[in-house]
C-alpha cells in the first residue's frame, strides 16, 4: 500500500497541512488509493474527503523532538502499524523506518540552516541532527521549488537525479469573491477597516513583519483611511513583534484577525486592496500565490523562493528596504492603474499552479520508485 503522512494536516499546521491535504485529495482525484498516516491522533482529525481513507498511526507525541518520537524516526522501536506499506510519502520533515518499503520525502525548505535565530532551540538541535538523516535514506526528494532544490543540493550533497521539482498548486476556491453580502459579511464578523493592507500567515520572525509595520507607519498619516490587516496565528518567537506595535503607536491602525478559517480566506483576499508578504525566507510562499488567485495585488520580498513563484506578476523588493516598501505600498494604494495591472497579471499567473498538475507529477515519482523496487526484486536484490 502507499501511505501517505496527514500528520501536519490533521493539526491544521498552516501551510505544511495545507500542502500535505490538497495534495492528498488531488492524488485520489486521479484514482491513486491511499492510506492515511497521522503520527498523533490525540489532538488531530481529518476532514473531508481525507477523513474517508484507511488509517495508521504511531501514537507518537507530536513532538518529534522528545526522545520517544525521535528513536522511533531513527529506527527504533519499529512502527508496526506501517508493516506491510510498499511506499511512504513523508510530508513533515518525519521519515519513519519502515523495512521493505520505498519512501518519497517532501522537503518544504531549509530555513532553520539560514536563521537559526528564528527557531526554537528544540526544533533546531532536532532539524540539524534528524534533516541529513532522512534525505539520505529517502529514496527520492520532492522540492516544493527550485529555489529549496538548490539548497538541498548545496546543503545535503544530494544526488541531483535523486531530487525533483513539484510545485504546489492553488485550489479552485481561491478566485475573486464579487459577491457583496458575503464581503460585508466577513468585513463586519473581522471588524476589517474599509481599505486595508494584508499580510496572511504565522506570526514569526522570518516572516519579517517588522519592515511591513515600519513601512506601514511611513505612509499611515498620508492615508488615514487605509488600515493594516495580520492575519494568521501566533507561531514562536512573535512577542518582539507585538511589542514593536505597541511602541509604534500605530495599534488604533492594526487590525490582529488571528488564524482565519480556510472558507473565509478567498473573500479576505478579494477585499484587501494590496496583500504584503515582506518574509525573508520561504521554501514556496503559498498565501502570495493565493492572494494573486483572488485578484489582490501582491507586493513580496525579492528572497529565496518568491521571485521564482510571484514573477513578474507582482511587485518585488529587498526585504529590509523600509523605504522601498513604503514607496511601493503608496504607489499600489494611490495608482488605480497600477493595481489593475497587478491584478490582472496576477491572475494569469496563479492560474499556471494546480494541484492536479502536482499529482501528476508525485504520482510519476511513485510509479518510477515502485518500478525500480519491482527490477531489483527480480534480480533477488
Amino acid at each position: 500500500m502507499t501511505c501517505f503522512d496527514l500528520s501536519a494536516a490533521a493539526h491544521e499546521r498552516a501551510g505544511l497541512g495545507r500542502y500535505a491535504a490538497r495534495l492528498a485529495e488531488a492524488l485520489l482525484a486521479l484514482g491513486v488509493p491511499l492510506t492515511a498516516f497521522i503520527n498523533d491522533r490525540r489532538d488531530g482529525a481529518l476532514k473531508p474527503p481525507l477523513d474517508s481513507l484507511p488509517l495508521v498511526t504511531a501514537g507518537l507525541q507530536r513532538k518529534p523532538w522528545r526522545l520517544r518520537a525521535a528513536l522511533t524516526y531513527v529506527g527504533a522501536p519499529r512502527i508496526a502499524a506501517l508493516d506491510g506499506v510498499r511506499l511512504f510519502h513523508a510530508t513533515e520533515h518525519l521519515l519513519p523506518v519502515i523495512p521493505g518499503a520505498r519512501s518519497v520525502f517532501t522537503l518544504h525548505d531549509a530555513a532553520y540552516l539560514h536563521f537559526p535565530e528564528h527557531h526554537l532551540l528544540q526544533n533546531r538541535l532536532y532539524l540539524r541532527w534528524m534533516m541529513p538523516r532522512f534525505l539520505a535514506r529517502a529514496d527520492h526528494i520532492i522540492c516544493v521549488s527550485e529555489f529549496t532544490r538548490q539548497d538541498a543540493l548545496r546543503h545535503y550533497r544530494l544526488p541531483s537525479e535523486k531530487v525533483s521539482v513539484i510545485l504546489e498548486g492553488v485550489e479552485p476556491r481561491f478566485r475573486p469573491v464579487l459577491d457583496l453580502d458575503t464581503r460585508a459579511e466577513l468585513r463586519t464578523r473581522l471588524r476589517l477597516p474599509e481599505r486595508f493592507v494584508l499580510y496572511v500567515g504565522t506570526l514569526e520572525p522570518r516572516k519579517n513583519l517588522s519592515t511591513l509595520l515600519r513601512a506601514f507607519g511611513a505612509i499611515a498619516s498620508e492615508l488615514p483611511e487605509v488600515g493594516l490587516v495580520i492575519a494568521g496565528g501566533k507561531g514562536w518567537l512573535y512577542e518582539p513583534f507585538l511589542e514593536e506595535v505597541r511602541a509604534s503607536g500605530l495599534e488604533q491602525r492594526l487590525t490582529f484577525t488571528g488564524y482565519v478559517p480556510d472558507d473565509d480566506l478567498p473573500t479576505l483576499l478579494s477585499l484587501a486592496d494590496v496583500f504584503a508578504f515582506p518574509s525573508v525566507f520561504e521554501g514556496f510562499g503559498l498565501p502570495p500565490l493565493e492572494a494573486m488567485a483572488c485578484g489582490a495585488p501582491v507586493i513580496v520580498s525579492d528572497a529565496a523562493s518568491l521571485p521564482e513563484i510571484v514573477g513578474d506578476a507582482g511587485l518585488l523588493l529587498p526585504p529590509s528596504a523600509v523605504d522601498a516598501w513604503a514607496v511601493a505600498l503608496r504607489r499600489v494604494l494611490t495608482e488605480p492603474t497600477l493595481r489593475a495591472n497587478l491584478s490582472a497579471r496576477g491572475l494569469a499567473r496563479a492560474q499556471t499552479f494546480t494541484w492536479e498538475a502536482a499529482a501528476r507529477q508525485t504520482l510519476a515519482v511513485y510509479e518510477t520508485l515502485m518500478a525500480k523496487g519491482k527490477a531489483r526484486e527480480a534480480k533477488g536484490e
